[in-house]
């Protein structure tokens, strides 16, 4: 048994990710649809609330809005943003979760969610997606109290994973997030498309199997 970790956005869910030629904007109707500037919202939400306090679990999302959207001329509840938010933020790369069908169909894999996520996208992924008929766990930034490519993250993970025979084998899109897993001891792997998992040799040989 080997541990395989994915990230989220840029690999499990075709979203947001510093691949500019592979990003998909949820946001980019949000003017139109909700009355919010989106450049007004990554700069005076995103940027500020969301990456240093909603991130990593200090204040919740919901909160955060709250407290944000009427500085943007948003006046209706957070739950309507938030809903918005989380329903075009979810296009799953099945292609990538056919191949964690598989692997989970081998038994020779546990499988884990690690991302940088707040607490109810994590559970909106979890829950009303699927992921926790696919994975083991999911181990997200809000959950630990750190980010990637933070070692506290990782430390944290490898607390939750225990004794490792091999070393956890870890997709995502970030070139830090990467090279920071693999400083760790884990073997991180750059995710740019679907073959950089399955023409990993370990992947593909109990694949064939």
């Amino acid at each position: 048994m080997r541990s395989v970790l994915f990230d989220v956005d840029g690999v499990l869910v075709h979203g947001y990710t510093g691949q500019t030629e592979r990003r998909r904007r949820w946001d980019e109707h949000l003017l139109a649809d909700l009355g919010i500037d989106p450049a007004a919202f990554r700069d005076l939400f995103i940027k500020q609330a969301f990456e240093k306090e909603v991130l990593t679990g200090r204040k919740a999302l919901l909160s955060a809005l709250e407290e944000v959207l009427p500085q943007l001329g948003f006046l209706g509840s957070p739950f309507v943003v938030a809903s918005y938010w989380l329903d075009r933020d979810s296009h799953l790369n099945r292609q990538l979760l056919d191949v964690v069908r598989r692997l989970r169909r081998t038994g020779r894999a546990r499988l884990y969610v690690a991302t940088n996520q707040e607490h109810l996208r994590a559970f909106h992924l979890w829950n009303r997606h699927g992921f926790e008929n696919l994975f083991d766990d999911m181990f997200h930034a809000a959950r630990f109290g750190a980010l990637k490519p933070m070692r506290a993250f990782f430390e944290r993970a490898a607390e939750i994973l225990g004794p490792q025979d091999e070393p956890p084998l870890f997709f995502d899109d970030s070139e830090a997030v990467v090279q920071a897993a693999s400083a760790f001891g884990w073997e991180g792997i750059l995710y740019r498309g679907l073959t950089d998992c399955t023409a990993h040799p370990w992947i593909s040989t109990i694949l064939s199997q």
